[in-house]
């Protein structure tokens, strides 16, 4: 049985520290990835929401190449909003950046009414990839 292993990225954010948690844990093949939010490396929410959406998602891909993967290696994305209607514009702009072609991941987006003070999270699971 393979053991769970922590995957950080090298730029490493207060909030794993604060929150006690792994920003990913790869097993075997897969790499599990916490969800990424707006924040700076000392764990202040960028100001504004198209910031903090772009932010998590260069969080997203600073924890994916700390695995060993990148957006094509993607598999299931759940992504959190504050208010879905009024934001989701913004979100697929990004998310259509990450993921510009077929296939694409499997996506769950979900209205919340709190993420600690931030606007958006997006959580994935990704395959690593094998390099012969």
């Amino acid at each position: 049985m393979t053991r769970p292993e922590p995957v950080f990225p090298p730029s490493r954010h207060a909030l794993y520290e604060t929150h006690r948690y792994s920003p990913a844990i790869r097993s075997g093949d897969l790499l599990f990835v916490a969800g990424q939010v707006g924040s700076r490396a000392d764990g202040r929410p960028e100001p504004g929401f198209e910031a903090q959406v772009e932010r998590a998602f260069e969080n997203l891909a600073a924890t994916l190449a700390a695995g060993g993967c990148g957006f094509a290696d993607v598999l299931d994305v759940t992504s959190f909003h504050t208010d879905p209607e009024r934001q989701m514009e913004v979100v697929l702009q990004a998310k259509d950046r990450a993921f510009p072609a077929p296939p694409y991941p499997a996506w769950t987006a979900v209205g919340v009414t709190w993420l600690a003070g931030f606007d958006f999270e997006i959580k994935v699971v990704a395959r690593v990839p094998v390099h012969p």
